[in-house]
């Protein structure tokens, strides 16, 4: 667990160099986590503030709700729509906002924009959040994610806007529309309509523009400007056409799956019409990607659907996305591994592509720090709380996944299961990018041991 997170002796270390040289000088993970602790520390302040709420919010809950939208997970422990005040609602959005496209892009942009060169120590940090190995590009993949995150949520303001302006007054209709079109797109199942959008069950427009727009904002940055330059499947670069093609067999299996098991549960889908029982069953399955939304109750749905909805959050999105989870290159990679090993073929191939080891390597290291976290949650909520354990699974899962879909046990939690879940969503948001930095990192030894069989399997 030593690389998961900057540790209390990096920071340390950091702050004498600061009080010794006058310098800043951190490593990217410590610089992109002091930034999100930043905006959770101001989100925190605004949320307690007496205006934020309907009614007085604790502190506690106010930090809670910051590091939730911060992280884009979604999960609540006051009612956003109840309990908020359209100050509070405002403020929630706009840490979804800015934890989603995160502080890296604007700062970037703003120092392109002030006219300045970025400085090696930025040039790093823009290159480990973007994903990148070409500094060139850092400047043009940052324009890129804003273009690209606003003018996709405006769209989709505008179409709900439009649609819900049917039953509501045209400024209740433009102010949800603009916050859940960003939720939805930030991939934060923050929602403005009791019991999320459980009165949109029947309704194609608004269940497709959602999770379109979840689709969109969970598939990655690097997939959308590929496809909107290339324009041309057979252009597509390798991970392109991989996140496609299994962005699409995540979803459409997981919409059959889950149509499968609930079909005949009267509680779930049972009662809905033949349509309905579709819209619910396809929300579901590209919601589970790490978006939170809901049309069912999905505290009634049966134990095996909420094993595929725990293996969809725990799979999460792409790379370089408003997504957590394991990353969907991730668990392609393994797949793509436990493949050539049992067909005995000495590279990983995709799409005629080889993977390097380095690769392999990684997406082990990913899943099993994933696992840990899940693992060492679960255990202390179930000392912490008595409830039953699929639902202290589902809960956990769901917080390190960033999903936030809950089975009504967040509002409930004691303080210390709060805060051990506003951990694990800082810990899932940032912890696989600080991992792969501490990995890419590392100094390679010169030095070389014999080889020795060792069993396994």
């Amino acid at each position: 667990m030593r690389n998961w997170l900057p540790s209390f002796s990096d920071y340390q270390s950091s702050y004498k160099r600061i009080r010794r040289t006058g310098q800043v000088r951190a490593s990217p993970p410590i610089m992109l986590a002091t930034g999100f602790l930043a905006l959770i520390a101001l989100g925190t302040l605004l949320l307690s503030l007496p205006v934020a709420g309907t009614e007085p919010v604790s502190l506690l809950s106010a930090f809670f709700m910051a590091t939730s939208a911060v992280t884009v997970t979604g999960l609540t422990v006051i009612d956003p729509a109840a309990q908020l005040s359209h100050f509070g609602q405002i403020v929630l959005i706009l840490l979804v906002q800015a934890g989603g496209l995160g502080f890296v892009t604007f700062a970037v942009l703003a120092a392109v924009t002030l006219g300045k060169k970025l400085s090696l120590t930025h040039q790093a940090v823009a290159l480990e959040a973007f994903n990148q190995t070409n500094v060139s590009r850092i400047r043009r993949t940052a324009s890129s994610v804003v273009k690209i995150s606003l003018g996709i949520e405006l769209v989709m303001a505008i179409i709900l806007a439009l649609w819900w302006s049917r039953d509501y007054p045209w400024i209740t209709a433009i102010y949800r529309a603009i916050f859940h079109s960003i939720a939805a797109f930030n991939n934060a199942g923050f929602s403005l309509f009791p019991a999320s959008l459980a009165q949109f069950v029947g309704d194609p427009v608004t269940v497709m523009v959602i999770t379109f727009s979840i689709i969109l904002g969970g598939i990655g940055f690097s997939v959308l400007s590929d496809v909107s330059s290339k324009r041309s499947w057979a252009r597509l670069l390798p991970y392109t056409k991989i996140m496609l093609i299994s962005t699409l067999a995540l979803n459409v299996i997981g919409f059959f799956v889950l149509w499968l098991l609930e079909f005949n549960n009267t509680t779930t889908l049972g009662d809905l019409s033949i349509h309905e029982q579709a819209l619910a069953a396809w929300m579901h399955s590209v919601t589970s990607r790490t978006a939170g939304f809901t049309t069912v109750d999905i505290t009634q749905m049966r134990d095996s659907s909420t094993l595929v909805i725990m293996l969809l959050m725990f799979v999460g999105g792409g790379s370089l996305s408003t997504a957590s989870g394991i990353k969907v290159g991730t668990f392609v990679v393994l797949l793509a591994a436990s493949w050539s090993y049992i067909f005995r073929r000495k590279e990983v191939v995709l799409l005629r592509r080889s993977i390097s080891p380095e690769t392999v390597q990684k997406s082990l290291a990913l899943v099993l720090v994933t696992s840990a976290l899940i693992f060492i949650g679960t255990l202390l909520m179930t000392v912490f709380e008595d409830a039953p354990f699929i639902t202290i699974l589902f809960e956990i899962v769901s917080a390190v996944s960033t999903t936030g879909l809950t089975r009504n046990l967040t509002p409930t939690l004691s303080a210390p299961s709060q805060i051990m879940l506003t951990v694990l969503m800082f810990a899932g948001r940032l912890g696989p990018l600080t991992l792969v930095y501490s990995i890419a990192t590392q100094k390679r030894s010169r030095v070389r041991y014999p080889e020795t069989q060792f069993q396994v399997g």
